[in-house]
């Protein structure tokens, strides 16, 4: 008996550790075909090789990515799912929404994936300048329409910011992803769309000003907010993350699978294709970099009175 309970007790020490069984999958909170979605499918084929067990994809949608965070926050911790998510529903959402289904603590940093600056983009015969945004937004009366990926998403507050530098206004027409966001601007529905830019060049989209700290090799001849006189800078990161509670031999696990992953010469070229900066940081410092996010979106969303009605 006495050897029996002592391998009770082995046995459920070892569990945490062994959680994980089945295919693991990454919950991507946007449509297929958008960034996020295409880094997912970039990663997962490494994730599996490096884990030794398959991953799959899965878009949630909605909310501007609070859908598919909450469904990873509610899941089991173990192992079997993962949430990709760039910085709105991790960094701004929690400052912007008072009704949130989670809690940033609910969703554990495993690794910072990318970074990209964010890019104002406008279609063929759209605005061609900063200035050209602002004389067109003037001539609207608030008339002038911007594409967002949804309430709180960073095309949204990052659009805002820079309406109100320019001291414009405009009106925010919100979609439920970057692809829906994209055939808008395409049709001519709205003038601006800030935001990754990856699909910029495959739809023939023309850089209007890039919200970085310096002028980026992707688009040499676009420049930054700074340089027009805006001291705005932003920009769109992405990490993996597991539900709270998940062990953390498994967060480990993910966090050098991930590493691993991000060295692979078809995820390297695959992100050069949708023009997304890899920047890996580890679970120790992506968490601290994720709490240093939720502290500066919550100074800027104050200071411009944003709100989910807006």
């Amino acid at each position: 008996m006495r050897i029996l309970a002592a391998f009770a007790v082995l046995l459920a020490v070892a569990l945490p550790a062994r959680a994980q069984t089945g295919p693991i999958t990454i919950v991507v909170k946007f449509v297929a075909g958008g960034p996020s979605d295409l880094m997912a499918r970039l990663l997962a084929p490494e994730l599996s090789a490096a884990l030794g067990t398959q991953v799959v994809v899965k878009n949630s949608i909605g909310a501007a990515g609070v859908i598919g965070a909450s469904e990873v926050a509610r899941a089991r911790p173990d192992g079997n799912t993962i949430l990709l998510s760039p910085i709105g529903a991790i960094a701004i959402q929690p400052n912007f929404r008072n009704d949130l289904p989670y809690r940033p603590a609910d969703l554990v940093p495993v690794c910072q994936v990318a970074d990209t600056p964010v890019v104002v983009m406008s279609a063929p015969g759209g605005p061609r300048t900063l200035a050209e945004v602002a004389s067109r937004a003037r001539e609207a009366r608030g008339a002038f329409n911007y594409a967002s990926t949804g309430p709180g998403s960073m095309p949204h507050i990052a659009t805002v910011a820079m309406a109100r530098a320019m001291g414009v206004e405009m009106t925010h027409i919100p979609f439920r992803g970057n692809a829906e966001a994209i055939v808008s601007l395409m049709r001519g529905d709205v003038g601006i769309f800030a935001d990754q830019p990856g699909t910029l060049r495959a739809n023939n989209l023309h850089p209007v000003a890039i919200l970085a700290e310096r002028r980026v090799p992707e688009f040499p001849d676009t420049p930054t907010l700074r340089e027009l006189g805006h001291d705005i800078v932003y920009g769109i990161w992405s990490g993996l993350f597991v539900p709270a509670g998940t062990p953390a031999e498994i967060i480990a696990r993910f966090d050098a699978a991930c590493e691993r992953a991000l060295r692979a010469a078809a995820v390297i070229e695959g992100f050069q294709r949708l023009a997304t900066p890899i920047v890996y940081r580890n679970a120790t410092d992506f968490l601290a970099f994720r709490d240093a996010e939720l502290a500066k979106l919550a100074r800027v969303i104050q200071a411009a009175g944003i709100r989910p009605g807006d």
